[in-house]
């Protein structure tokens, strides 16, 4: 048997190139490893510490870009932010409506949840004025969906096409309470609005379709605001002004992240992993009900509260998959594990459908074509519809150059989908990775056989 070779080519524009070649014959993956900790609560306990009053600590931040991108705006903001770290960051908050004017425009790098929830919080200060931007996958990423709502409370933003598209100018104004019906289940839209109800008087509602994932209204609570929430409408409410306090928070690791090695130990034959201290709050296991019904051999272990989030411990052993339908309420609760999904249905026996999914058309990419033409530029049989895709498994992949489309977690999960594919894929702009998994080629390298 030959062994697994992964090797990182950079180029002169620092744009990596990750090419896999897994071994001829007998792979399988072993270990217990652990993933970088949760990129939504890692953004929000930056943000809530920054305009809080008094120390926040922060234990298991994720190192990735889009918090550095975070914690650079609110440090030009004047937050004090320690150096980033995975032990222990600091943050002095400044209080709330105390953010100062930016000598220079926010740049929120690739960061959609850096920019959207920010938004909220740079409309209700009243007589400042506040720029922001973010690379060129961000300023093609609309922004429509938080600046409506926002001007419906009263804010002043004006942007490119219509004010949808960053960069954005915002004049700080008081804003007035709404109850907003969101035409989405989108954390983003609902925890922008929540952020700028803490400096607006009265109560402030935001009702969803579905639920989208509670990390802003748990950590909200968490750091003192008056917030109630009615599960029968999916609706929360915040009571202000608000008054912020600083608090310890203990970030666990991203599920998202889990994802990828939870789909690698369910299709590499004879793979036992365990991904230890995975956050399994209820609005973000729509990925392990998923890969249930696929018929995937993953257990709970150690389950307990951390900080006010459900943590546990992942264990998955290989198994034979089928197919299924993935649709519904289900689909805000693993959005962004769905490219991931997608992988694990290419070697599932019969057809699965994914839909509800348009959202996808707007994340870093258009993950739905995206995904679709470079699985099947591998050899799978991928099918787009308008808010999903429909993947008929069971077709050998073979290695061939793919693109992640600067994607994350495209990038990821062509990763995973080479495992099994036969001779050598390489993925260009493999760099992306770091947005949210900075040592996944470690990881990697470190699950293979020699």
């Amino acid at each position: 048997m030959s062994a697994a070779v992964i090797t990182v080519e950079t180029q002169k524009d620092l744009a990596h190139k990750l090419i896999i070649q897994p071994p001829s014959a007998g792979l399988s993956l072993q270990g217990c490893i652990r993933v970088p900790g949760d990129k939504s609560i890692s953004h929000r306990a930056l943000m809530l510490g920054a305009i809080a009053q008094g120390e926040t600590q922060i234990q298991g931040l994720l190192l990735g870009e889009d918090p550095r991108s975070t914690a650079s705006c609110f440090q030009a903001m004047g937050a004090e932010i320690s150096e980033l770290n995975t032990k222990l960051v600091t943050v002095q908050g400044i209080g709330l409506g105390k953010l100062q004017e930016s000598t220079d425009v926010l740049n929120a790098g690739n960061s959609g949840t850096t920019l959207r929830l920010m938004l909220g919080l740079l409309a209700s200060h009243p007589e400042r004025f506040f720029t922001v931007t973010g690379d060129s996958s961000l300023r093609s990423r609309p922004m429509s969906r938080v600046v409506k709502p926002l001007q419906q409370m009263g804010a002043e933003i004006w942007g490119r096409k219509g004010n949808s598209l960053a960069p954005l100018a915002v004049q700080g104004r008081v804003l007035k309470p709404i109850h907003y019906h969101s035409p989405i289940a989108s954390a983003q839209v609902k925890s922008c609005i929540l952020l700028a109800s803490l400096l607006t008087e009265g109560q402030t509602t935001v009702t969803e379709p579905a639920l989208s994932r509670d990390h802003s209204e748990r950590m909200l609570r968490a750091f003192g605001a008056e917030l109630s929430i009615d599960p029968e409408t999916n609706s929360v409410t915040v009571t202000g002004p608000a008054q912020l306090y600083g608090q310890k928070v203990i970030v666990p690791g991203d599920i998202s992240s889990a994802a990828f090695w939870l789909v690698a130990g369910a299709i590499v034959p004879g793979s036992e992993l365990v991904v230890e201290n995975v956050g399994v709050n209820p609005t973000r296991t729509g990925i392990l009900e998923a890969l249930a019904l696929m018929g995937a051999d993953i257990q709970l272990e150690n389950q307990r509260l951390v900080a006010g989030e459900p943590v546990a411990d992942l264990r998955v052993r290989s198994s034979v998959l089928k197919s299924c339908t993935i649709a519904g309420d289900i689909i805000p609760r693993m959005i962004d594990e769905i490219p991931i999904l997608a992988v694990a249905a290419v070697f599932a026996q019969g057809t699965t459908i994914i839909r509800d999914a348009a959202e996808l058309r707007v994340k870093e990419s258009d993950r739905i074509t995206v995904m679709s033409q470079q699985l099947n530029k591998m050899g799978a049989k991928v099918s787009e519809l308008p808010d999903g895709m429909e993947i008929t498994g069971g077709t050998p992949l073979v290695g061939t150059d793919v693109d992640s489309y600067t994607d994350h977690r495209i990038a990821m999960s062509l990763a995973i989908a080479s495992l099994l594919a036969t001779g050598i894929t390489t993925i260009h702009r493999a760099e992306a990775a770091a947005i949210s998994y900075p040592d996944f080629t470690t990881t990697l390298k470190k699950l293979l056989p020699d």
